[in-house]
């Protein structure tokens, strides 16, 4: 298994289980900065690698009306006020090649949406950013198919890159997961992330937006560990029922310490006791 050197942390492995948490997308400046605060306390509390994660630009909404974040310029110079002010990496999406370069500035990890992760010219242009690509596998794609994602950004010289899983279509509004899958693209070499809220996401299920069951975050997100994945990735929101992007399918912030505790306790005992990095 291919690790990856992130500041002071190793993503990869069974001993780094590390997680990816934030909002959907940004919805202010100072909600990003004090949800930033509450998930790094926690996860140095922990002793865990932790990314935060926030869009500047949710482009692929069900509706035109849908909130979609400040846009570029603002968005990343709020990412950057958080690596700042809080010194964790960051992790935001791509969705066009124009955005690769200065996201590439601020961000530490760029991540291709789900419905871009067939994009030629995306995934070589983020690759040759020089910085960790996280590809989130399509709802339309078998895992075998990531390989060939994977050989687009390597052929940049680039061999950063994070594979995640995010669900499959499962009829109309729905999607369902496999966890063959982990095991399946974590024979690829490259570190594995569990999505534990978009993997619960009811696409377009609430007509002019996403509906979703969180009641499943749980139990999948404990599964993806016992099932030996690297990462976790998670949606937390302060106050989900008035969030601006992805409600129904975001990890209450209250509830989010408990749950990572239990995640990690889960982590322990399916690899044989204390995997806490060293």
């Amino acid at each position: 298994m291919k690790t990856i050197a992130l500041g002071p942390h190793r993503l990869g492995g069974p001993e780094n289980l590390f997680f990816i948490a934030g909002p959907c997308v940004i919805e202010s400046a100072e909600h990003t900065l004090r949800l930033t605060a509450a998930l790094r306390t926690l996860f140095t509390d922990l002793d865990r690698p932790f990314i935060f994660k926030a869009s500047f630009d949710k482009a692929n909404r069900s509706s035109l009306q849908s909130y979609r974040g400040p846009g570029l310029v603002e968005g990343l110079r709020i990412l950057a006020e958080v690596k700042l002010t809080h010194g964790c990496p960051i992790l935001t999406d791509v969705h066009e090649c124009a955005q690769v370069g200065p996201a590439a500035e601020v961000a530490d990890i760029l991540q291709i949406p789900a419905f871009l992760c067939r994009q030629t010219d995306l995934l070589v242009e983020a690759g040759r950013s020089g910085r960790v690509v996280n590809v989130k596998k399509g709802q339309f794609m078998a895992p075998w198919d990531m390989i060939n994602v994977i050989a687009k950004i390597e052929s940049t010289g680039n061999s950063d890159i994070i594979l995640t899983e995010r669900g499959f279509s499962f009829g109309y509004n729905n999607l369902v997961v496999d966890m063959r899958s982990l095991a399946i693209m974590r024979e690829f070499g490259h570190p594995v992330v569990f999505d534990a809220t978009h993997s619960v996401q009811l696409p377009g299920g609430a007509g002019t937006c996403s509906g979703g069951n969180a009641e499943f975050i749980a139990p999948l997100s404990r599964a993806a560990v016992a099932c030996g994945v690297d990462g976790l990735f998670f949606e937390v929101h302060d106050d989900p029922a008035n969030a601006l992007c992805d409600g129904p399918n975001a990890f209450p912030l209250a509830e989010f310490a408990a749950h990572a505790r239990r995640l990690l306790a889960v982590h322990a005992a399916a690899h044989g006791g204390d995997t806490h990095e060293s």
